[in-house]
């Protein structure tokens, strides 16, 4: 058995497929002509933005807006304008196209490294999924065919780019193996888009298979066995098809209440990146958006969002929840992200930097176009505004400073918005945890950002594999602070609900049960099972577990007592 990380949950038995996408060769030349090399260049471009922008339409209509928009990302990226004069530089000094474009690159690939920021290293992919199709197309190198293979195939790949991803037939994918990526990778959620189990950095993989090998995998634990035996097979064809059948059983739920075993209402949300992701939610049953991560308006542009572009796609996803709430995160941007016009400077650690709340609220021209675009969007629908990496009392009076004067202006302009909108905090720093009971004051709900609220507890950088074990949820200081802010908002009287990863998590579910968490904000694709899950547990049962599991002192035995305890239930249930 070889062991990797789950990126994509399910089983599947298939036989291997290598996926080798092989740099093309090319001879570097010393270029004369440089103006027709350039032009040859752009020729090269403007092919790739044909090609990736049918193979995103594709997307679109297979797996969704999001999934399509990250190969839209790659258009974006090729044609960022740093990249363009660096790679026409390079041509007029008398190197080729496909040498001027590598070395353009590499430098890309550098700068994103030297960020040690998960989502832009995450770049690096994309930059050579990017250099591996303009070097094809420069040399008439013919892509990889991802379509062409056969019924049952396992793919297997040092990693699994956005382009190939593409041109999966998914029914005649059984599974995928890589060398990289992680659970945040584009394989890994472009896997779970297209519902197949898929196992990440499994070290050496490529090399320890060939053709038509025959493996087992176990996306759920991120384990694969080489050359299966019968008994070996069977099983994970049994636990494949049982898989698949409890994901059709969770239609049962949809329709339905979100309680608790015992009839406690919960509230079930969703978390959306761009207005369009709304219907997902929707067509999934979430009964709101819990978290719209604005930042992406902004990453995709080449300018600042005007006024009127961020209330169109603001009012848009308030329009098509209907009067269900909307919750809406202000950017949470830094030095880790690459926004040129924002002129948002590399820091040496831009997690503890100047970024989210600290950022807006010193460059209010940037802010106040944001919270004026909510306010008006707040007319059509149940917005209501959250601040990101709050740290103190002092920045929720500033913004809440700021949307009263900006209230005054729209009110001299005629313009609705809900005079009544309620500002939230992001809890997901330690200091907003110690402070709670002070921000509770200040605010009208607590969601928690469990992502980063673990890795600022257990001071881990998330994207750092040598200090990853140490970033888990189920860490009793994790769980101490979870359960600190839970009550304490409640104890206030205000709503407290959970947009990170735990909410749907269905381990720790029925720890947020005992905890008192109001609302579980989630993918929209993981919405029923959180309603499932939510069903089968009563607050007494839930109370119990977590009695026990706030009583252990080490992660691993709390993940020990919740596994036992999920099986358990399940048995009994």
């Amino acid at each position: 058995m070889v062991k990797g990380i789950g990126g994509s949950a399910g089983y599947g038995v298939g036989k291997v497929v290598v996926i080798s996408d092989a740099k093309p060769e090319y001879v570097v030349k010393n270029i004369t002509d440089t103006e027709a090399e350039i032009k040859r260049y752009e020729d090269a471009v403007a092919l790739f933005e044909k090609k990736t922008q049918a193979m995103a339409d594709t997307m679109r209509s297979q797996v969704g807006e999001h999934n399509a928009e990250i190969l839209e990302g790659h258009i974006l990226l090729l044609k960022d304008p740093g990249m363009e004069e660096i790679t026409k530089s390079t041509i007029k000094g008398g190197t080729c196209a496909e040498a001027a474009f590598e070395s353009a690159c590499d430098m890309f690939i550098q700068m994103f490294q030297m960020t040690g920021d998960e989502l832009l290293q995450q770049r690096v992919t994309d930059i050579n999924d990017i250099r591996m199709r303009m070097l094809k197309i420069l040399t008439g190198t013919p892509d990889v065919n991802m379509a062409e293979v056969p019924a049952g195939t396992v793919l297997v790949a040092t990693d699994l780019t956005p382009s190939m991803t593409a041109g999966i037939v998914k029914e005649n994918v059984v599974g995928i193996l890589t060398e990289v990526g992680g659970q945040t990778s584009h394989s890994a959620i472009l896997a779970r888009a297209l519902q197949i189990p898929a196992v990440l950095s499994i070290n050496g993989i490529v090399s320890k298979v060939h053709n038509g090998m025959e493996v087992a995998l176990d996306g759920v634990h991120g384990e694969c066995i080489l050359e299966p035996d019968e008994q070996q097979k069977n099983e994970y064809l049994t636990k494949r098809a049982d898989f698949i059948k409890q994901r059709e059983m969770l239609q049962i739920y949809k329709g339905k209440e979100t309680v608790t075993a015992d009839g406690e209402k919960r509230m079930l949300f969703g978390n959306i990146g761009k207005p369009e992701d709304a219907s997902q939610v929707l067509s999934n049953d979430g009964e709101g958006i819990g978290l719209f991560r604005t930042e992406f308006l902004f990453m995709g542009a080449s300018k600042l969002p005007t006024e009127e572009e961020q209330f169109a796609a603001y009012k848009q996803a308030a329009e098509i929840m209907a009067g269900k709430s909307v919750i809406i995160r202000t950017l949470d941007v830094g030095g880790d992200k690459d926004i040129p016009y924002l002129g948002l400077e590399k820091e040496d650690n831009p997690f503890l930097g100047f970024r989210a709340v600290r950022y807006c609220l010193k460059n209010e021209d940037v802010y106040r176009v944001q919270l004026r675009a909510l306010l008006r969007a707040s007319a059509f629908g149940d917005v209501k505004i959250m601040i990101p990496l709050v740290t103190c009392v002092e920045e929720v009076r500033a913004v809440k400073a700021l949307v009263k004067k900006l209230m005054a202006e729209l009110d001299a302009e005629g313009r609705k918005y809900n005079k009544d909108i309620e500002i939230g905090v992001m809890i997901e720093t330690p200091a907003a945890s110690l402070i709670a009971d002070l921000l509770a004051k200040e605010a009208d709900f607590f969601s928690i950002g469990t992502n980063d609220l673990t890795q600022y507890t257990m001071a881990v950088d998330r994207g750092n594999a040598k200090v990853s074990y140490l970033y888990s949820a189920y860490n009793p200081a994790v769980l101490r602070s979870m359960k600190h802010i839970i009550e304490t908002g409640k104890a206030a009287g205000i709503t407290v609900g959970m947009c990170g990863e735990a909410a749907a998590d269905p381990l720790l579910i029925p720890l947020l049960i005992s905890f008192g968490l109001d609302e579980y904000s989630v993918s929209a694709t993981s919405v029923l099972a959180t309603r499932g899950i939510l069903s089968k547990w009563s607050k007494k049962d839930a109370d119990e577990l977590a009695e026990k599991a706030l009583a252990l002192s080490t992660e691993a035995e709390v993940a020990e007592l919740l596994r036992e305890a999920e099986l358990s239930h399940k048995a009994q249930k």
